[in-house]
C-alpha cells in the first residue's frame, strides 16, 4: 500500500493513505542502511503489519528540519521584533533554490513599522518581486489560500516572526502554540518541535521549527551563485565567473548601475566566502 508520512514521533512514522492514520515503524535494514525517513516522503507500506518498506524517491530533502518533497516556503519575514533582516531572508532564499523549493517572501508586523521606514521597506521588497519572488503580507489571507492550493508548503522564517499565529489564523482549530520574542535576545523561542503534514485549502502545509541548517559548506561557489538569480540577467563575458574580483564582469557592473541590489550582491559575496571583493 502507499502513503505520505504526515508525522514523526519517536519510532512512530504517522502514513496518511486513503484518509486514514497508520503509525508505522520501519524495515530493520532501514536502520543498516542508513536510510532515515523524512515528513513528507511517500512511502510503501504494510498496513496490516504497520510496517513501512520503501521509500519512494524524493522531489528534494531536507535534514533540519526532516522533511521532503516540498513545493514552496513562504519565508516569513518580520519587519520588527525580530528585526527585519536582509542577509537571513537571503538565505533562505539560497536554500530554497538550492532545493527547487519556491520562494514566497511573507511579511509580517508591518503595522509596527512608522510610515518613513515602510517607504524605505517597500523599495526593497520591490526590488524582490522585479526579480521574480511573489511578496505577500500576511494580512492578505485570501492570497496565502490561492497560493497554497495543489502544493505542499512549509512556513519558515525568523523565530517571533509569527508562523503559528498566521497557521492559527489560516486554520483557528490547529490553535499552534505561539512564543513571545524576547526584548533582551530580539529572537522568539521555538515552540514547534514536532513537524506535521497538514491538509489545508487544497493543499499541503509543514509547520516546523525552522530551517536551522543555514550555512553553505556543503555546496559548491558555483551553485550558490546560481541560486542568486537575477545573476543570469547579466552574462559574463568569462566562462564560469563567480563575479567576485573580474573587472569586466557584467554582474559587478550590474551592481554599480543598482540594477542589481547591492545587499544582494554582498550577501553572495559573503555565503561564498568573499566578504572584502566588492569594489564601487
Amino acid at each position: 500500500m502507499k502513503g505520505q508520512i504526515v508525522k514523526i514521533h519517536s519510532d512512530l512514522h504517522y502514513v496518511q493513505a486513503l484518509d486514514q492514520i497508520y503509525p508505522c515503524k520501519c524495515r530493520g535494514v532501514f536502520r543498516k542502511e542508513k536510510i532515515l525517513p523524512l515528513v513528507g516522503d511517500y512511502v510503501e507500506f504494510d498496513s496490516k503489519k504497520l510496517v513501512i518498506e520503501k521509500i519512494l524517491p524524493r522531489k528534494n530533502e531536507f535534514y533540519r528540519p526532516k522533511v521532503s518533497n516540498i513545493d514552496q516556503a513562504f519565508l516569513i519575514t518580520s519587519l520588527v521584533s525580530p528585526d527585519f533582516s536582509l542577509n537571513l531572508l537571503d538565505k533562505l532564499i539560497v536554500l530554497m533554490e538550492l532545493h527547487s523549493v519556491q520562494p514566497i517572501i511573507c511579511i509580517t508586523k508591518k503595522d509596527l513599522v512608522k510610515e518613513n521606514d515602510f517607504d524605505k521597506t517597500i523599495e526593497v521588497l520591490s526590488y524582490y518581486q522585479k526579480i521574480g519572488y511573489t511578496v505577500i503580507y500576511n494580512t492578505e489571507l485570501d492570497k496565502i489560500k490561492d497560493l497554497l492550493k495543489g502544493k505542499t508548503s512549509v512556513f519558515t522564517g525568523q523565530t517571533g516572526a509569527g508562523k503559528s499565529t498566521l497557521l492559527n489564523r489560516l486554520n483557528p482549530d490547529w490553535n499552534l502554540e505561539t512564543g513571545e520574542v524576547s526584548i533582551a535576545l530580539g529572537r522568539g523561542r521555538h515552540t514547534t518541535r514536532v513537524v506535521t503534514l497538514y491538509e489545508l485549502f487544497g493543499g499541503k502545509v509543514m509547520d516546523t521549527p525552522g530551517f536551522s541548517a543555514l550555512d553553505f559548506h556543503s555546496y559548491s561557489k558555483e551553485q550558490i551563485r546560481d541560486a542568486f538569480i537575477e545573476f543570469r540577467e547579466f552574462p559574463c563575458p568569462f566562462k564560469d565567473c563567480l563575479h567576485t574580483k573580474e573587472a569586466e564582469c557584467e554582474v559587478k557592473k550590474a551592481v554599480s548601475a543598482n540594477n542589481i541590489m547591492k545587499s544582494r550582491y554582498l550577501n553572495y559575496l559573503n555565503f561564498i566566502g568573499e566578504d572584502d571583493s566588492y569594489e564601487n
